[in-house]
């Protein structure tokens, strides 16, 4: 079986759990299932929960996973949902691979990538909304907020009329002439112009930040004893929320600022902590696998019953 995808900070993802020799661990966002191969071998004792909405992704993983499949349970759905499900099961990890997978990058008629044909980006192909009618249909206003608190488009402004303009000419069927229109638009050497556009648009056709304040919601709420979570983020809207809730998870004290004393008991922290700052891909990884430059990997460890 031909495998087309490197996992991102697999060492390190492998390091964050190798401390857990029982029960379940959750792969919230399975995709080619490499990370789940690694820790299913690291270990013969632990089973994994792989999740992914993309049913593409899900077949592939069984195959690649058929070896073990006395250990592995499939959920074909958003990944909010997967700790609802199972948080009566044994949880011990979470893992948590935020964003587009490779596998959506490369095929061309999901229309995630800038040279596709197609103007599509669900992660979920059930999905009412897609990129093609975000683009299209969307106001200019939308677009322009779209653009600002999504994509963090310096010129957000410009961005959101460059589009509309062009509308009124035809309408944008493709990724490939989305990204046409933003061609000569200011950007990193590098870097696709139109890099933040997509970005924009593809985090408001699959609602990914709703979806991963879900996620570490559900994980609050589901109360896990000595659980690992191990979320990896690929821009700065991502990060700054797994920053934040670690943080906020991590506090003793819960009282509304400017409290004069502690009135919440100074003992609700969920546990500790362990990347004070995030752990990201070396250069050999990165010549390896350019899209791991910008993952950032952050661990939080829930304390056990008795802490």
């Amino acid at each position: 079986m031909k495998i087309p995808h490197i996992p991102v900070l697999l060492n390190e993802v492998i390091d964050s759990f190798k401390d857990i020799d029982e029960g379940y661990i959750v792969d919230c966002t399975v995709g080619y299932g490499g990370h789940s191969e690694a820790l299913l071998k690291q270990n013969d004792k632990i089973k994994l929960i792989c999740c992914d909405q993309d049913a593409q992704a899900i077949e592939f993983s069984k195959k690649r996973l058929q070896n073990f499949k006395d250990r592995v349970i499939f959920h074909n759905a958003r990944f909010s949902t997967v700790i609802k499900k199972y948080a009566d099961f044994p949880i011990k990890g979470v893992l948590a691979d935020i964003g587009v997978s490779s596998l959506q990058l490369d095929n061309k008629d999901r229309g995630f990538g800038f040279d596709s044909e197609k103007l599509d980006m669900r992660m979920d192909k059930n999905n009412s909304l897609s990129a093609f009618e975000v683009v299209n249909n969307y106001t200019k206003e939308e677009l322009e907020e779209l653009f600002r608190d999504y994509g963090e488009v310096r010129d957000f402004k410009r961005a959101a009329k460059l589009i509309t303009e062009y509308r009124e000419k035809k309408s944008i069927e493709s990724a490939k002439e989305l990204a046409e229109i933003f061609k000569r638009f200011p950007s990193k050497k590098g870097i696709n112009p139109a890099t933040l556009i997509f970005q924009a648009v593809r985090i408001e056709v699959n609602d990914e930040l709703g979806e991963l304040i879900e996620l570490l919601d559900s994980i609050k709420d589901a109360k896990l004893k000595d659980c690992t979570v191990a979320v990896i983020s690929f821009h700065s809207l991502e990060d700054r929320i797994v920053k934040r809730v670690f943080k906020e998870w991590s506090k003793n004290c819960i009282c509304p600022p400017g409290v004069m004393r502690c009135e919440c008991g100074g003992n609700n922290s969920l546990g500790k902590i362990i990347t004070k700052k995030p752990l990201t891909a070396s250069k050999d990884e990165i010549k390896l696998n350019p899209r791991s430059r910008s993952a950032k990997l952050r661990v939080f460890k829930m304390a056990g019953q008795d802490e």
